[in-house]
C-alpha cells in the first residue's frame, strides 16, 4: 500500500506543480500604448488580473494559459478619458466586463516561448501569438492589438484613434 501511494505522488508530482502557480493580482498589469489625434501616444493599463496559469517549461504540452482582466480597471490617468473608455464608445465594459486569453498551444521560438490562443474583447474572440519570456515566476510578453477587429471605437477614426494597440503583460505568479 505504501508503495503504491508512493508512485502515485511520484506521477502526480508535476501535475500538483503545474497546477499549483497562483497569479499576484496585485503585482500583474497589462499595459497599452496608442497613439491618440495622430500624434500623441496614450499610455494606460488594466488590473485584476486572475485566472488558471499552468506553465511547465519542460512540460510545453500540458502548459495552458485561461487568464482573463478586469476591463473595468482601465486606467489612462484621466478621468475623464478613462470614463468614455469605459463607455458603449470602446470597451462597454457594462456588457464586456472581462478581456480574456486562453491559450491553445505554448512552444517555444529562438530565446523565447511563444502562445497562440483565442483572445476575447468587447465580444469578439480572435486568435493571437503573444510571444514571451519566463523568468523569476514572471511572464512578460507584448504583442499588436487591431482595435478595429473587436470593434472597439469603431465611430473613431485611426487619427483620433490609433488602430493598432502596443499590448505588453507583466503576469507574476506564486509558487
Amino acid at each position: 500500500m505504501k508503495k503504491t501511494i508512493f508512485l502515485l505522488s511520484v506521477l502526480l508530482m508535476p501535475f500538483t506543480v503545474l497546477m499549483a502557480q497562483t497569479i499576484d493580482t496585485n503585482a500583474s498589469v497589462v499595459t497599452f500604448k496608442i497613439t491618440g489625434g495622430g500624434f500623441f501616444k496614450v499610455n494606460g493599463d488594466f488590473t485584476g488580473m486572475q485566472g488558471d496559469f499552468n506553465f511547465d517549461e519542460n512540460d510545453l504540452e500540458n502548459s495552458s494559459f485561461n487568464i482573463c482582466i478586469d476591463a473595468t480597471s482601465i486606467d489612462t490617468n484621466n478621468e475623464k478619458r478613462d470614463n468614455h473608455l469605459k463607455s458603449d464608445d470602446f470597451f462597454n465594459v457594462e456588457k464586456y466586463p472581462e478581456i480574456c486569453f486562453k491559450s491553445t498551444n505554448i512552444t517555444t521560438k529562438d530565446n523565447h516561448y511563444a502562445t497562440t490562443g483565442e483572445l476575447t474583447m468587447h465580444g469578439i474572440t480572435k486568435t493571437v501569438e503573444i510571444p514571451f519570456k519566463f523568468s523569476n515566476n514572471t511572464f512578460k510578453g507584448t504583442f499588436q492589438v487591431l482595435r478595429l477587429d473587436y470593434n472597439i471605437g469603431e465611430d473613431f477614426g485611426s487619427f483620433r484613434v490609433g488602430h493598432e494597440a502596443e499590448v505588453s503583460i507583466n503576469c507574476v505568479v506564486k509558487q
